[in-house]
């Protein structure tokens, strides 16, 4: 069905292609797998990828002028042809043969690993110095034939330019964002707003009228006798009240507007995300009242009152109180707008203001932290970043590592691998304040993937995880070691269940070095063991029980929370991890 609707979208690959088949689809575009009979009577395969219609043409175009410019060597993928009918677009690039990572991991050697970080970290040198920031790096877009040892970095719909890109079309992609507002930065925004200065609306006039009136300029309400009796005594005294009352709401409203003003050059300053210092940060005097009610945070009324009913009403209606999301909320500090920095809450302030507006394309679990806090200034250390939890999934045996649902628990888990007090010194840098409710201690990474991957019980419960499975269990099993892994040592009354089992559980395996002679008879442990020392010297074999310090050294700086003292590709390649290559 879909390759019958690419045929009818695009008629000219009819006479090109055969479609053979869908070999992926991700959220912007479909791949199909097509042979072409060359005039020399070869069969040569392509990849097709059928961009969805809706994409952007500027970023289909910068898209392609990356594959133009940058691709075609040292690991990055290339164009061969483009074809266009309407508004479906389809790209032709080489076809490599690759083998998915999640199928291999398990069988995977320390030197593969080694060599295909290498050869990442190469493709993005190259890219970068283009100035090019492919923000989506993940195994599936960095592919990998295992036989011929051939790599490809594929997919480059979500990039991005640096301020000096030599890709045309990337600046163009990189302008846009700005140009919508939502502070990327507060310079542009306030120069957009300070050529046409917003005209106060109606709106806005009608908060302000909360304000009190000044005690010489209250007028009573017309509900008495008394007023009553004077109005209809004397038309003289009615034009006289009559005028009164017109030159009190003239002053009300004239004072109103001047407060209004201020409001909105309170609104226009820019801004940092928490704790910002402006106008209003200001503490109010106690002994003026004016300047106590004027500062004080307005509320809107919950519906609109007509303007008779507000010149009456208004010189009895008392200010209204500051609206708070609980009474435990400490009182506002001096230097800030609102009483929510540096806590768990939000307060109305905040809410009511525009999100801040950041780049934060990606796959979810490859996300930086300044992706993840919505830092506007973003460069090729996000790259960098997804390269250390590619790194970090490799070494562990775990792939995805960081699964998350939203990006504050993507956030967490970071906290968690590498330390809350280092989280927020790094967040400082980049202009971020993070809140933790607890201290979370930063792990050793050595310590970390060695026990995930079954080197060594865990250092808390004493957990002996599953020993890793064999290559050829990993590509049926793979992705349950983790779910299987007991976290707790099975006592006698749990083992007894799986001395019927055939040899190999995970009860069996984990037990079988600590319990053999408890538990077992003889002629289970005479199993039992061949299959154990088969697991371990195949461990020995690919490599994992002498993985050097270097390694983990090189996924300490690829994890470095600071963007700007991150590891650069450059700098990694020259790593002494990769030094005899």
């Amino acid at each position: 069905m879909d390759i019958e609707f690419l045929y009818k979208a695009v008629p000219q690959l009819a006479k090109v292609f055969r479609i053979i088949d869908k070999i992926g689809e991700g959220t912007f575009s479909s791949v199909y797998l097509g042979e072409v009979q060359m005039r020399d009577g070869r069969r040569e395969m392509f990849a097709l990828k059928h961009l969805i219609p809706t994409s952007h043409p500027t970023r289909i175009a910068a898209e392609l002028q990356c594959l133009t410019v940058a691709g075609g060597r040292e690991n990055v993928m290339g164009v061969t042809y483009c074809f266009r009918k309407e508004d479906h677009v389809v790209i032709v690039m080489p076809y490599m043969e690759h083998q998915a990572i999640v199928d291999i991991i398990g069988s995977l050697s320390f030197e593969e690993v080694r060599l295909y970080i290498y050869h990442l970290l190469k493709a993005l040198k190259h890219i970068h110095q283009f100035g090019i920031i492919h923000r989506d790096i993940k195994p599936n877009n960095f592919l990998y034939n295992r036989k011929s040892k051939m790599y490809a970095l594929v997919d480059f719909g979500l990039a991005q330019g640096t301020a000096d890109t030599q890709i045309e079309l990337l600046k163009v992609v990189r302008q846009r964002p700005s140009q919508k507002g939502g502070g990327s930065t507060g310079k542009q925004v306030a120069a957009q707003r300070s050529k046409a200065p917003p005209k106060l609306s109606s709106k806005t006039t009608t908060v302000s009228t909360s304000l009190p009136l000044p005690a010489r300029q209250q007028i009573p309400p017309p509900h008495s006798s008394s007023s009553s009796s004077t109005t209809t005594s004397s038309s003289t005294s009615r034009k006289a009240l009559i005028k009164k009352a017109h030159s009190a709401t003239t002053t009300v409203t004239t004072s109103r507007t001047k407060h209004t003003k201020d409001l909105m050059g309170l609104h226009k300053a820019p801004r940092t995300v928490f704790g910002e210092r402006n106008l209003n940060s200001c503490t109010p005097a106690l002994s003026n009242t004016k300047q106590a009610a004027i500062r004080t945070e307005l509320v809107k009324p919950s519906k609109t009152e007509d303007a008779a009913s507000r010149k009456y009403s208004s010189a009895t209606r008392a200010p209204l109180p500051v609206r708070t999301q609980s009474s435990s909320q400490r009182p506002v500090q001096r230097g800030l707008t609102c009483n929510c920095y540096l806590t768990d809450r939000v307060c109305n302030v905040c809410l009511s203001r525009k999100s801040q507006v950041a780049p934060r394309a990606g796959t979810p679990g490859f996300r930086a932290p300044e992706v993840l806090t919505k830092c506007p200034n973003q460069g090729t250390a996000i790259d960098m970043w997804s390269a250390g939890v590619i790194l970090l999934s490799l070494l562990s045996g775990r792939y995805p590592f960081f699964k998350a649902s939203d990006d504050m628990i993507a956030l967490v888990q970071i906290m968690t691998l590498r330390g809350s007090r280092e989280t927020i010194k790094a967040g400082k840098s980049f202009g971020k304040a993070v809140v933790c409710s607890r201290e979370l201690p930063r792990q050793d990474l050595r310590t970390l993937c060695e026990t995930l991957r079954g080197l060594r019980p865990s250092p808390d419960n004493k957990v002996t995880p599953l020993p890793e499975a064999t290559a050829d269990s990993t590509d049926t099993h793979h992705h349950k070691i983790q779910d299987d892994t007991p976290t707790h040592r099975p006592t006698e009354r749990t083992l007894k269940p799986h001395k019927e089992e055939a040899d190999g559980t995970p009860a069996e395996l984990l037990c079988s070095h600590t319990n053999k002679n408890k538990h077992s008879g003889g002629n289970d442990t005479a199993t039992r063991l061949p299959k154990q020392k088969k697991v371990e010297e195949e461990e020995d074999e690919r490599g994992w029980d002498r993985v050097p310090d270097e390694a983990y050294d090189l996924l300490d700086k690829l994890l470095d929370l600071n963007p700007s003292t991150r590891i650069t590709a450059a700098q990694a390649l020259q790593h002494p991890l990769f030094k005899d290559l």
